[in-house]
């Protein structure tokens, strides 16, 4: 209805991004001497807040169980929401051209359209200790934005695009059932992520020759009839040589021919 299909992975991408900024984060246990006896990897998911802590209050071996220190503390991150961001609209009939699949065609991308996308990280813990670790290792990266660059079009890796992603607020809540034995720590980080959406990408041919007619208003002869004649000269251009890229460094060939004409 709209147009052919396309699909850049758009969303995906961010998804991906967004979790690949928390997935290299540890906790340190140490002795009362400072010695640090355990490294812990915190594990990340994508997973709604609510169902996140359902699972947590539903599974006791996550309180009772003595490994317990490989259950959290943890992190989920989920998208809150969409929001189109009119400040970043270019105008709408600016594209841009690069070099097609093959040197006989041109790619068209045309102005992206700008979203906002809304992301929620939360971090959960049965320590102060474990939590406040975790967000000292992510609050200094945020200033209170951080860009990354991502390639937007899997066919064309050449293209590449800056994301800011800006921490807009940072809440708490210590949550607890009956006493601090069910007991769960939770630092929730609001994100909000720039990101274009690109309309499918459309190849056209390339004009590799102009035929130009040019009109002189001179008489130079007769054909016998009464009809006069005059030259009709013709301007032919190439691109020399003719198998050129359109980004490469190439000349052109002009050539002129006369054809009689009444």
């Amino acid at each position: 209805m709209l147009s052919d299909y396309f699909y850049h992975e758009r969303i995906r991408k961010s998804v991906a991004m967004f979790g690949s900024l928390f997935n290299n984060i540890y906790v340190l246990r140490k002795d009362g001497s400072g010695n640090v006896i355990s490294t812990q990897k915190v594990p990340l998911s994508y997973a709604p807040k609510r169902d996140f802590l359902e699972r947590i209050r539903e599974n006791p071996d996550l309180y009772d169980n003595t490994k317990v220190a490989i259950k959290l503390p943890r992190m989920s991150f989920e998208i809150i929401g969409y929001q189109y961001d009119a400040q970043r609209q270019l105008q709408k009939m600016n594209n841009y051209s690069k070099t097609g699949s093959a040197n006989d065609n041109r790619a068209k991308i045309n102005a992206p359209v700008p979203y906002s996308i809304s992301m929620q990280l939360n971090v959960y813990a049965k320590t102060q200790d474990d939590a406040l670790q975790v967000v000292e290792q992510i609050l200094p990266y945020f200033t209170p934005q951080y860009t990354l660059t991502i390639k937007p079009f899997s066919d064309y890796n050449d293209i590449k695009e800056d994301v800011p992603i800006i921490l807009q607020g940072m809440s708490y809540l210590d949550d607890y059932e009956g006493n601090f034995g069910r007991r769960t720590i939770i630092y929730q980080l609001d994100f909000l992520m720039h990101a274009n959406f690109y309309l499918g990408i459309a190849n056209s041919q390339i004009i590799r020759q102009v035929d130009a007619n040019l009109y002189v208003d001179v008489l130079t002869d007769s054909d016998g009839f009464g009809n006069s004649v005059y030259p009709q000269p013709k301007l032919t251009v190439l691109p020399n040589p003719l198998n050129v890229s359109a980004d490469s460094d190439y000349g052109f060939t002009e050539t002129f021919t006369y054809v009689d004409s009444a």
